[in-house]
């Protein structure tokens, strides 16, 4: 089954569009993520929506941050989003009225619960800024090992 990577892929736009000076445009984003620009646009404009970004128009303009990077949550992101299915498995629904599956469903179900609401805590704890200083370490470490 294919994973959603669409968190991912957004994460990684927002990373190019924090360490450029100027906006960005759709082309240049879907550029970064070897994308067609039509999926760059329909995706930030959820996230303009959610007040992440501003889009500016004419010679100059491209996609901004509304805000700070520090002021935005992983949670934000993934709120914008639609918040997508975390996990792929999930409860059977074939017989409802065993009680094998009832159990089951139940022990599964708190389970996933527990498991997504400390993922939930981790996106509400982690900023872009965060992101962004952990992309630059990296990047650090990177040209530190190419000499």
């Amino acid at each position: 089954m294919k994973r959603n990577s669409r968190l991912s892929a957004v994460l990684h736009a927002l990373m190019h569009m924090a360490e450029r000076e100027a906006p960005m445009t759709s082309e240049d984003l879907a550029f970064c993520l070897d994308t067609n620009a039509v999926v760059v646009r329909r995706t930030m404009a959820g996230l303009r929506d959610a007040g992440i970004v501003q889009s500016g128009r004419g010679h100059g303009g491209g996609w901004h941050f509304a805000r700070p990077l520090a002021d935005i949550s992983l949670l934000d992101i993934y709120n914008a989003l639609g918040e997508p299915i975390v996990f792929q498995i999930g409860p059977a629904t074939e017989m409802p009225g065993c009680a094998v599956e009832q159990s089951v469903n139940r022990v599964i179900g708190d389970a996933l619960k527990d498991a997504e609401a400390i993922l939930m805590a981790r996106f509400a704890a982690t900023t872009l800024a965060d992101l962004a200083a952990d992309f630059r370490m990296a990047a650090q470490h990177c040209r530190a090992d190419t000499g």
